[in-house]
């Protein structure tokens, strides 16, 4: 009773600095097939299709929607077996956008990049962090603490869990991340963080990155060491994912 305590408060608190930073926050559940407030079709489905379709929309206003949809079937049906190839395939959708073509009224055939992201203009992003969020795949069924969209795509996972159990250290953490991307790789296709913490320690890493490389963040706003004061959570969290960095 008390560590699932300790851990929804550090849950909780975790959720404060994301609001903070201007993201909605909901209930992972709440978004599962069935419910009022679903986004989901299936709970295999890892991203929210709708607000990639939204954002798809929004950022690319040049270009035709079979053309989005197109761009949008490329996101999300990975070509290869392996996570990291799928992973730096979409990492590079991210940065350089997707790849699409269309029809022109004069017949000529476009070829365009689809953003999947408005790196210039934050505010036209659509944020959300979300807790408790079910994932199945295969007959495994796996709940991510929390998990951070961005347009839809969830780009970060955060794994808690609570200091005050000397069972459950940050690396517990760690390597539940490890048995969550051996059963659940399709939540990590399109991941760009992976953050782990017991609520007094974080440490922040990339998908492939082995313990050693697992870092706390030193920095909220880039200029100054933050507060030792503060906690390495809440400056990793205001850190890395303020909606401008």
């Amino acid at each position: 009773m008390t560590m699932t305590f300790v851990e929804a408060v550090v849950e909780e608190a975790a959720f404060g600095w994301f609001q903070g930073l201007g993201y909605t926050v909901g209930f992972g559940p709440e978004l599962a097939p069935g419910e009022a407030a679903a986004e989901r079709e299936n709970i295999t489905d890892v991203v929210l299709k709708g607000r990639l379709q939204a954002a798809l929309t929004r950022l690319n206003p040049g270009i035709p929607q079979q053309a989005l949809q197109d761009a949008a079937r490329k996101v999300l049906l990975p070509q290869s077996v392996s996570l990291l190839a799928n992973n730096r395939a979409f990492h590079a959708f991210l940065v350089s956008g997707v790849p699409v073509e269309y029809r022109r009224k004069d017949g000529t055939t476009a070829g365009v990049q689809a953003k999947l992201i408005d790196f210039d203009r934050p505010d036209e992003n659509n944020f959300l962090a979300a807790n408790q969020y079910a994932v199945i795949e295969g007959r495994v069924s796996r709940r991510a603490d929390i998990v951070v969209f961005v347009n839809g795509l969830p780009l970060a996972v955060v794994e808690l869990k609570n200091a005050a159990d000397e069972n459950a250290t940050i690396w517990t953490a760690f390597n539940q991340l490890q048995t969550y991307k051996q059963q659940i790789p399709g939540l990590f296709v399109c991941n760009e963080a992976l953050v782990i913490s017991d609520g007094l320690k974080a440490r922040i890493g990339s998908l492939a990155a082995d313990r050693e490389r697992f870092a706390p963040w030193r920095t909220i706003a880039g200029d100054d060491l933050a507060s030792p004061a503060l906690p390495e959570l809440q400056v990793l969290i205001e850190g890395v994912f303020e909606k401008a960095s």
